[in-house]
C-alpha cells in the first residue's frame, strides 16, 4: 500500500525558507517518478517541481532558481528546498509519485500525500 508522511510546512515572512520533506513506502522509489505540487485557494491544482528516473528534473518557471528538489533513495525521501519566498507561493503543497508522460502534470500522477501547508505573509 502506497503511504506518504510529509512535512515541513509552516508560515514564513516573504524572503524566507522552508524545506518539504515526504517519506514515501509501499512502492519501489528508485524506478518512479516524484514531484511536489502545489494548490492555492480557488485556483487548480500545479507542478512545482518533479524527477524523474533518469534524474532530470523540471521546474515551474515562477519558482526556478528559487525552488531545489532532491531525492533520498536511500532514506526514501523526496524533498524540496524553497528560498526567497513569496506571497504567490502560499498554498498547500503535496508530493506525488506516478508514471506520467509529463512530470509536473498533475492529472497524470495516481499516488499523493496528504498536503502540507505553506503560508507566506508580505
Amino acid at each position: 500500500q502506497v503511504h506518504f508522511v510529509e512535512s515541513g510546512g509552516g508560515s514564513v515572512q516573504a524572503g524566507g525558507s522552508l524545506r518539504l520533506s515526504c517519506t514515501a513506502s509501499g512502492f519501489t522509489f528508485e524506478d518512479t517518478d516524484m514531484g511536489w505540487f502545489r494548490q492555492a485557494p480557488g485556483k487548480e491544482r500545479e507542478g512545482v517541481a518533479a524527477l524523474d528516473t533518469w534524474g532530470i528534473i523540471r521546474y515551474l518557471d515562477s519558482v526556478k532558481g528559487r525552488f531545489t528538489i532532491s531525492q533520498d533513495n536511500s532514506m526514501r525521501t523526496l524533498n524540496l528546498q524553497m528560498n526567497r519566498l513569496k506571497p504567490e507561493d502560499t498554498g498547500i503543497y503535496y508530493c506525488a509519485a506516478g508514471h506520467p508522460n509529463l512530470v509536473l502534470d498533475y492529472r497524470q500522477y495516481t499516488n499523493w500525500g496528504q498536503g502540507t501547508q505553506v503560508t507566506v505573509s508580505s
